[in-house]
């Protein structure tokens, strides 16, 4: 038992003895950060999920939703920000969990977060092509069927191109994408502003209902029945819309990669979700607002409602934003899962041989050939979009460690130098806590069936592989040994 908790000194995890601070290139400064953050956190569905959860859930009270969800994403983000402040490495939560908890949980949770990048980037790639296709379709084209499949490979074999030439090439990309997304959410914001009726607001309530379909989620079986509107379905929407704000947790895979990682990080996790918190509301505000909750078509809410108020051109803006959203999405995803992977590799737990940098393009170009290989089989071969929630549960499964690592951590070791710590602790820590698991038990009890599978086949890999190989297990000598043993690799 003692071998599987043996725990990473601090010391090891930010390089002194494995170099790791030098093996990547820092490329990043405080305003890509915040870039890379929205890049990730701002998809398509800003541009569907109000009109969905207002139809469906919460009516206009799905702006207070909105409030909800972002204050329970900005505890988590807080938590991320003291332990990437304090250890900054691209292996982020997995190495917040292995210097705190020791390295079983570590490899728990970068189970869990190969679960999160891995299926995440195969099913937004998924949903890009089928935006693609209705994109065009919009202006009047015909198109072949079964191009969406198509498009998935080019999309997937472009970003990852992009990702192994370097850090450097994707960030051009990124800043390129974002400013053209935000433009077209800016014109959906002003545009639609001209058009709000303020009578479709009422007072943000509507009187429950009883779902007549068979209770789905943990919280729904222990009610005995689903329930929509009233305060019930304020919550219940505001759990669907925190995932649209998951993402600020990958900036700190970027740790590495930062110029002076220790403040610019948090600052730039924190400060990518109070911007996209800011986007969400206004742009819930202008979806609410154009038309009633009880009109707003769930196919396409946001264009349906340009549509109606007589403003069909924005149609075309919406789709380009939709598309260029998500293509940022699957590229944050890629860099994100690349250094989970990395980190990993190089402590052991999964083959050395991934760690390896490239000399001509200084980024870790093997293991992002595997990651985009592996998300184009799954996007082409298995039905990604019936399980995204599982995406969903690995993140959240990951920001519980967080939250308890910040408690932890201040008790363990106090001396560590912080650059970012939570206010109010342990009671903002503990209220992460909670707010993760109320958002956990929103979640279906097949996606727990699978994820309980996911973590049980994971938990085996361990045991026969990463617990003998992990570097911790092999002989060590001296710290600077150890530190040319990570280069050679």
């Amino acid at each position: 038992m003692s071998t599987i908790l043996r725990r990473l000194p601090p010391s090891e995890a930010t390089g002194l003895r494995t170099g790791a601070r030098h093996s990547l290139s820092e490329v990043y400064r405080p305003a890509d950060l915040v870039v890379l953050g929205l890049g990730v956190i701002i998809g398509a569905g800003i541009f569907s999920i109000a009109g969905e959860q207002a139809h469906t859930m919460a009516g206009p009270g799905v702006i207070l939703s909105f409030m909800i969800a972002g204050i329970a994403c900005l505890l988590a983000c807080l938590c991320y920000a003291e332990l990437s402040s304090t250890m900054p490495t691209s292996g982020s939560a997995y190495t917040f969990t292995y210097v705190i908890f020791g390295e079983v949980w570590a490899w728990i949770i970068g189970w869990a977060l190969i679960l999160e990048l891995q299926f995440a980037a195969a099913v937004v790639a998924r949903a890009w092509a089928s935006i693609a296709v209705k994109a065009v379709a919009d202006f009047g084209v015909r198109v072949p069927q079964r191009v969406d499949d198509v498009l998935v490979l080019v999309i997937l074999v472009l970003l990852t191109g992009i990702v192994a030439l370097g850090a450097r090439v994707g960030l051009r990309a990124l800043w390129i994408m974002v400013s053209a997304k935000l433009l077209a959410i800016g014109a959906v914001i002003v545009v639609g502003l001209t058009h709000i009726d303020v009578a479709n607001y009422g007072d943000f309530y509507v009187e429950p209902e009883a779902l007549p379909v068979r209770p789905q989620t943990v919280i729904e079986v222990f009610a005995g029945h689903g329930m929509a509107f009233g305060w019930f379905g304020v919550f219940a929407a505001a759990s669907a819309i925190a995932f649209a704000y998951i993402g600020f947790d990958i900036v700190a895979t970027s740790a590495e990669e930062s110029v002076n990682a220790p403040k610019s990080v948090p600052k730039g996790m924190i400060r990518s979700l109070v911007i996209a918190t800011v986007i969400y509301l206004a742009v819930a505000l202008v979806m609410v607002g154009m038309v009633s909750y009880t009109k707003i078509s769930g196919d396409a809410p946001l264009s349906s409602a340009f549509r109606a108020v007589g403003v069909d051109w924005m149609v075309h803006v919406i789709d380009a934003g939709a598309v260029l959203g998500l293509t940022t999405v699957i590229l944050v995803l890629i860099v994100g899962q690349t250094r989970v992977l990395f980190s990993m590799a190089r402590d052991g737990l999964i083959p050395r041989g991934l760690a390896t940098v490239s000399r001509k393009y200084h980024t870790p170009s093997r293991v992002t050939l595997v990651i985009g290989c592996i998300a184009i089989v799954l996007a082409e071969f298995v039905p990604v979009l019936t399980m995204q929630e599982l995406v969903v549960i690995g993140t959240l499964f990951a920001f519980l460690f967080v939250a308890a690592g910040v408690i932890v951590m201040r008790r363990r070791m106090p001396h560590l130098e912080r650059g970012f710590r939570v206010p109010l602790s342990p009671l903002l820590p503990a209220l992460s806590l909670v707010a993760t698991l109320w958002l956990m038990l929103n979640l279906r009890l097949l996606t727990w069936a699978w994820f309980v599978l996911w973590m049980a086949f994971g938990l085996l890999v361990y045991l026969l592989y990463g617990r003998r190989n992990s570097l911790l297990a092999t002989p060590r000598d001296t710290p600077a040994e150890h530190g040319r043993g990570r280069h050679r690799r």
